[in-house]
């Protein structure tokens, strides 16, 4: 299992789109940007996702929603979508709260990137915290 942060920006917030249609992914073509196919296809059934935003003027982190990966499958039909990202994986929504976490202090971040791999251990931290808190409470 790992935690993986996704943006959900493509010319407008997708966000809600993303939480309502229990989905998450890529905002462009496959010819436009190969490696964020396969970076989505690589996820795993499990794995923890949230999404994020993280501009570059913010001192935050803002979250939107954490959780995990429904299932293997990789969602490349666009109607399976229903029209918002032209790859995406069903995810399972945990955690719909709206929070920030202050941005670390790191050389090289990956904060502006569509999607990455979270390592930092303090973003980890503060994300575990927030699924072991959803799951308590369901």
């Amino acid at each position: 299992m790992a935690i993986f942060g996704i943006g959900a920006y493509y010319d407008e917030d997708m966000s809600q789109q993303f939480i309502d249609n229990s989905i998450a992914g890529p905002g462009w073509s496959e010819s436009d940007a190969p490696e964020l196919f396969q970076y989505i296809a690589s996820l795993k059934v499990g794995d923890i996702v949230y999404i994020k935003s993280c501009p570059p003027s913010s001192k935050d982190i803002h979250v939107k929603a954490i959780g995990f990966i429904a299932d293997h499958r990789l969602l490349t039909d666009i109607k399976d979508t229903n029209n918002l990202v032209s790859a995406g994986r069903k995810i399972t929504w945990i955690s719909t709260e709206k929070f920030k976490i202050p941005k670390p202090q790191e050389k090289n971040n990956v904060r502006s990137n569509t999607m990455y791999e979270e390592f930092h251990p303090e973003v980890q931290q503060v994300i575990m915290s927030k699924v072991i808190d959803a799951i308590k409470n369901t």
